[in-house]
């Protein structure tokens, strides 16, 4: 039997060194694929909003946005929703008005839609107007910077 040991030990050794390297690339590859940028379509981002914004629609969007979106991405868009930390990258900051501006309503609705880990595909969770109504209240997150001069009551304390 002594004969036996030293093989079941080098058999256990190179089971272990392989199982070690199978967890390693599996790692590496999940986090390569979660840092790529999104790559969207030309034609998704053409797409325009068929929908127009209402209180309507912000209404039925909000209720989504809370129950899907606001555990990531935060109850004001802001990314840093309860599980916000557990992911890399973190999830999107809507209140960015200057990388909002960069986005087209069709590339929202497309990541919105497919989805990418370890964001949901919603694709098959909700409607078509319901994704469109999601893209409306994101976007209704980014407020365009308000300059100094532009501020209500400015100009009646400048005056003073």
């Amino acid at each position: 039997m002594p004969a036996n040991e030293p093989r079941k030990s080098g058999t256990r050794k190179t089971l272990f060194v392989l199982l070690l390297a199978l967890v390693l690339v599996a790692v590496a590859y999940t986090y390569f694929q979660e840092n790529k940028p999104w790559v969207i379509p030309e034609e998704a981002k053409a797409r325009k909003n068929p929908l127009q914004p209402s209180e309507a629609a912000l209404k039925s969007a909000k209720a989504l946005y809370a129950e899907n979106c606001a555990n990531c991405h935060g109850d004001s868009g802001k990314g840093d929703g309860s599980e916000a930390m557990r992911y890399d990258p973190k999830p999107a900051d809507f209140t960015d008005a200057q990388h909002m501006n960069t986005v087209t309503d069709g590339a929202l609705f497309y990541q919105i839609s497919q989805g990418r880990k370890p964001m949901p595909a919603f694709k098959r969770r909700m409607t078509e107007d319901q994704r469109w109504q999601l893209v409306l209240l994101v976007r209704s997150f980014a407020q365009p910077l308000v300059s100094p001069e532009k501020k209500p009551g400015a100009a009646a304390s400048s005056n003073k």
